[in-house]
């Protein structure tokens, strides 16, 4: 994509899954690329590999070095550090504090770091990784969950706020990605997203693709529009179709006692 070549971007989160995928595909398409990650010496790892810039750290607080590292300017910011938190109703405050900071906080400290310079010029574009779990939502797993709605909330905030001045926003809301989050995710993953997962490069071609069509969406699962206008459009149905996914769930030794 033109619009890509030589633009300045950062990924958070990009030691791997995802992140790593968006990281070497914005720079094979000629981008410039900050690779952050808390974890220091995998970020530092992908960056070699695609000679980009490490910025390893707190997702929510590097914007400024990122910005130095690219010369001053940030094009791109890919929101892509996420936190997959188990857990349900009597999960604990510090569960559901983490959860919130890194799914949702961290993406308002980024824009609110960006924004002003964006708005300024007239152009930006913010990439929120949601995950499908933003648009419908996932068993064992409420902290993460509604998280994610978060996130999703707030990107559709940004664009329909700020897309009149130039910002583009897109939420990026895939099922399973074979990545260490959804190995992470136990039964519950095994049982709903396994069968389905693809590799994180497809995330990044849906991506793209997105970006050239200026789609707000991104569905590298694309039967997930269908479940969004199922569950949208009869709730209810919907409800009760996700409890008999919890019901089997639980039959095979998933649920509070996981």
């Amino acid at each position: 994509m033109s619009s890509v070549h030589g633009a300045g971007v950062v990924v958070t989160g990009a030691g791997g899954g995802i992140g790593a995928a968006l990281a070497r595909r914005f720079a094979a398409e000629g981008a410039r690329v900050v690779v952050n990650d808390l974890d220091a010496e995998k970020a530092k790892a992908v960056a070699a590999e695609i000679d980009a810039v490490a910025v390893p750290g707190d997702a929510s607080l590097i914007v400024d070095d990122a910005r130095e590292a690219l010369g001053g300017t940030v094009d791109i910011y890919c929101a892509n550090a996420g936190l997959g938190s188990a857990g349900d109703a009597l999960s604990g405050e510090d569960v559901w504090s983490a959860a919130w900071d890194v799914n949702v906080m961290a993406h308002v400290r980024a824009s609110r770091a960006l924004l002003p310079g964006w708005l300024e010029r007239g152009s930006g574009r913010f990439v929120s990784t949601v995950s499908a779990a933003g648009l419908l939502t996932m068993i064992g797993a409420a902290p993460y969950s509604v998280t994610k709605h978060g996130a999703l909330a707030y990107a559709e905030w940004l664009s329909l706020t700020y897309r009149h001045r130039g910002l583009k926003v897109h939420a990026i809301c895939p099922q399973g990605v074979r990545t260490d989050m959804l190995t992470a995710s136990g039964s519950a993953g095994e049982l709903v997203l396994t069968p389905t997962a693809i590799e994180p490069p497809a995330v990044a071609e849906a991506l793209f693709t997105a970006m050239a069509e200026d789609r707000f969406l991104v569905l590298p699962h694309p039967e997930v529009a269908g479940f969004y206008q199922a569950r949208s459009g009869d709730p209810d149905r919907w409800l009760a179709t996700m409890n008999r996914v919890q019901q089997k769930w639980e039959a095979v030794g998933g649920g509070a006692g996981e």
